[in-house]
């Protein structure tokens, strides 16, 4: 028993006809007659009562034609179903990030994503690089922006790995809290905060950077690891005002004035408060890479994001000529 040969019963059954009912499925009447004749002796029951002119259920027949409706309703459905997700009308992505990476590159590529897909389920996971990559070998993502300033265990060579970026750390601080410096090295007065006597100036050192109030991010923030590694390898005991935040508050409280912070170039994107100094002596970056199971098929959806995410780097890098000091693209 297959499909083709319930769609043909059915429309014998409604049009009471059989020459009706191959004229509507575009098949021979001969053709027809067969197909109904080979059900009925897979079924091992007559489905019609067959009259000159006249088309009647049997009591098997009548049985079967609501099971038969229902199977190809079922069929329909699951047609449809496909044709949605080859079309990316409706499916799933669950995408994990690092908290930098969200609150810059991944929330523009999901903007950008949910404009072209409505229809495509959203799920982002914001966690550090180790805990994302866990999740994904585990199965519980489609795709990882991870960052690469840290060892990331044994499950990487599990993984597929995809370079999108190269970014700088950078210093951020108040755009109006740069002050002027009077002759004498103070403060003049447009200001005194945590980046006065920094409105002119271009690079920072690390050591310049300790010597004065910053805000850092809490203990296991792979960020917060990164730079803590930095100070300790030059030697320097960095001024700490605020410590424990997350990104957002970080942003918030340098824009405030309280301190200075390292952070991604990404974190730069549409942020007219911040002002960026390149950081030298040393200078450190990193690598964005966005991770996949090497042993499991990408979904129409996952593959459609990986493409999101790949080009709103690019654009993001283009379009910013500030953002484009501190990038480098993966080419």
């Amino acid at each position: 028993m297959n499909l083709e040969q319930l769609a043909s019963f059915v429309e014998v059954a409604d049009t009471g006809h059989f020459t009706k009912a191959a004229a509507t499925l575009h098949l021979a009447q001969p053709s027809l007659s067969r197909q109904i004749s080979t059900l009925e002796k897979e079924l091992g029951a007559e489905l019609f009562h067959r009259a000159r002119g006249h088309i009647t259920l049997t009591a098997a027949g009548a049985a079967l034609l609501p099971t038969a409706r229902r199977m190809l309703a079922d069929a329909e459905a699951i047609r449809l179903d496909m044709d949605e997700l080859a079309g990316l009308r409706q499916g799933r992505v669950r995408l994990g990030a690092t908290p930098t990476l969200c609150v810059s590159l991944v929330a523009e590529a999901l903007s950008r994503f949910h404009a072209e897909h409505p229809g495509i389920e959203l799920e982002v996971v914001e966690k550090g690089s180790r805990e994302l990559v866990e999740a994904l070998g585990a199965g519980q993502l489609d795709l990882a922006l991870i960052t690469r300033t840290v060892d990331l265990g044994a499950q990487t060579p599990r993984l597929q790995m995809q370079e999108v970026l190269r970014e700088d750390l950078v210093v951020i601080t108040a755009c109006d809290d740069g002050g002027d410096v009077s002759d004498d090295g103070e403060a003049g007065a447009r200001g005194g905060g945590a980046g006065a006597g920094l409105a002119r100036t271009d690079t920072i050192t690390l050591a310049e950077v300790a010597a004065r109030p910053q805000v850092v991010f809490h203990h296991g923030y792979d960020l917060r690891e990164a730079t803590s590694a930095a100070f300790e390898a030059a030697g320097l005991t960095p001024d700490v005002v605020v410590a424990g935040v997350e990104m957002d508050a970080a942003i918030r409280f340098v824009e405030r004035g309280l301190g200075l912070a390292i952070v991604p170039a990404m974190v730069l994107v549409h942020r007219p408060r911040l002002r960026s100094i390149r950081l030298v002596d040393p200078g450190l970056s990193r690598i964005v890479s966005l991770a996949s199971r090497a042993d499991v098929r990408p979904t129409a959806a996952a593959s459609a994001m990986e493409r999101m995410v790949l080009s709103t780097a690019r654009t993001l890098a283009a379009e910013d000529s500030e953002l484009a000091r501190y990038v480098r693209m993966e080419v």
